[in-house]
């Protein structure tokens, strides 16, 4: 099996489980939506869950995985298999430590995390639900750290599905304590003043990160984890990973952290009530393309680079990147059309039910709109990002999440007080989604001048032909909205049906128009699970 059929094969299967996570996630955030609406709780609820979730995010999707990869395929490939458990289980309970204090001190100065990351909009009284939810949610953090590591060990073994699917045992927890036969009798436990089915929501969070870790234990122990306990932070293995860990949680999160900086925005006191959820819902429908693919080819080629890195074989890992960066664009650019144009019948048929109503779907949409036009580059960075980390550089993300800080922040304040009428509670997204952009060229400039040229000839003239095809696409879609007056539906089950054809014909059309065009890409992922000529069963 050659090494781009095996990542799209490796890719394919975490898409799959991935996409059956984030349909329980939808879910999740249905019944959060259902429960909350865009109430004063809703916002106590995201913004509780949001800090120690970043925290998840960017240890688990970014600096622990990308630090630890490469360091463990180095051992993989040049240790015996005493000294690769041996650095292993130093890491597992080192991190057990720095993780288990982290909990306690995030339960302890919980009021003080809600004024920090309200600072725009603080009232004690309005956020009070919030610091008693975030001490609830804080040692979530604990769990969630230690199936990050476990996620990176596999991976390195090339194990993909089982942690890809540990999403989904987090959501069903979630959603299973969101009905009254599980919230009633948690919420008598809470004082009278907090007493909201998003107390039981924040119980679900909690044992849903110990599932994620406890689930991935069997699967390590069989490939020869024993879990011997030894914390060191003198081990060569543990300070190389720790090395590239504290960079790394500020170049790879950056991501992550940009999103958290629209939170602290949203909670102004100009913007209106809503603004924090509304952005955690459009969040949401954008990582459900972001989450399908971009994120699943990111996971696989961070392990097979890091290998390539390892041999020294630069120009192959060039090959792995530029190969995952056209593929991931042939799906993410058209995407995007799709997002932006049909936002509001999105927002409808996934959200407006229950305490979610239209003023909220509008609230939503808006926001949509400005992460839709920032998903290519949301799905570029994800690229780019682990060709520094394969090669163990983690400096240069960090200078340049640095940048894109500040200009996210920059940005952000210009449009909350100067431009505000123009782009309302959607203007933390636009800033994000400007930010993105700069991020995602800046890093590729800088390995392009490093490493030398990366094959782009190729990859623009792919682009071209997608660009073209998604532009297509989206005159189709603008002609659907145009002529069939979505909202005169009110019924949810009709709107289902029309979004559903708008949507299957929409994809029809590219696909059509990509085998016209003669793309690539589009024959690339038909082979995925064709068997090689010659190939044994």
């Amino acid at each position: 099996m050659t090494e781009h059929r095996q990542i799209l094969r490796s890719a394919s299967v975490v898409t799959a489980v991935t996409l059956v996570s984030r349909i329980c996630g939808y879910l999740r955030d249905q019944r959060i939506t259902l429960l909350l609406g865009t109430s004063v709780a809703a916002d106590s609820f995201i913004l509780a869950f949001r800090i120690p979730n970043l925290l998840r995010r960017l240890v688990g999707e970014g600096s622990l995985s990308a630090s630890f990869i490469p360091v463990f395929a180095g051992y993989l490939k040049t240790q015996d298999e005493k000294a690769i458990w041996q650095f292993a289980n130093r890491v597992f309970w080192t991190l057990a430590l720095l993780a288990g204090i982290l909990a306690i001190l995030g339960m302890i100065f919980s009021a003080q995390l809600i004024r920090i990351f309200t600072i725009f909009g603080y009232s004690h009284s309005q956020w009070a639900l919030a610091v008693y939810l975030n001490r609830i949610i804080f040692p979530y953090i604990f769990f969630v750290s230690l199936a990050a590591l476990a996620i990176g060990i596999l991976n390195s073994f090339h194990v993909f599905a089982l942690p890809a699917a540990m999403p989904i045992l987090f959501n069903l927890s979630v959603i299973l304590f969101s009905f009254g036969a599980v919230y009633q009798p948690i919420m008598k436990w809470a004082p009278e003043a907090y007493r909201t089915p998003a107390v039981a929501l924040a119980a679900g969070i909690l044992v849903g990160g110990a599932l994620q870790f406890l689930a991935q234990v069997p699967a390590l122990v069989r490939r020869g984890m024993h879990f011997d306990f030894g914390i060191s932070f003198k081990d060569p293995g543990v300070r190389q990973v720790g090395r590239l860990m504290g960079p790394g949680f500020f170049g790879i999160g950056i991501y992550q952290i940009n999103f958290f900086v629209d939170t602290i925005f949203a909670t102004a006191s100009r913007m209106p009530r809503g603004s924090v959820t509304s952005l955690y819902v459009a969040e949401r429908v954008m990582e459900l393309v972001l989450g399908s693919y971009a994120i699943a080819m990111s996971t696989v080629i961070l392990p097979m680079m890091s290998h390539q890195a390892a041999g020294q074989k630069y120009d192959e890992m060039k090959k792995t990147f530029t190969f995952s960066l056209r593929l991931v664009s042939f799906i993410t650019i058209p995407a995007a059309v799709g997002l932006v144009l049909l936002r509001t019948p999105i927002i409808q048929v996934l959200f407006q039910h229950g305490k979610f109503v239209a003023e909220s779907t509008s609230l939503a949409a808006r926001a949509l709109l400005y992460y839709g036009l920032g998903l290519p580059a949301f799905a570029g960075v994800k690229m780019v990002v682990p060709l520094f980390y394969s090669a163990q550089d983690t400096r240069t993300p960090v200078q340049v999440a640095g940048l894109v800080l500040l200009i996210n922040i920059v940005l952000n304040t210009v449009f909350l007080w100067i431009f505000f009428r123009a782009f309302y509670n959607g203007s933390p997204a636009l800033a994000t989604s400007a930010a993105a952009y700069v991020n995602f060229f800046v890093l590729l400039w800088i390995f392009r001048r490093r490493f030398g040229r990366l094959g782009f000839k190729k990859v623009m003239a792919s682009l071209g032909r997608v660009v073209a095809a998604s532009t297509a696409m989206g005159f189709a879609c603008a002609a659907f909205l145009r002529y069939v007056h979505f909202s005169s539906y009110p019924h949810l089950l009709p709107r289902i049906g029309l979004l559903t054809v708008v949507i299957l014909g929409a994809v029809a059309l590219y696909l059509g128009l990509a085998w016209l065009f003669r793309c690539e890409e589009l024959g690339e992922l038909q082979k995925v699970w064709r068997r090689p000529e010659g190939a044994a069963a």
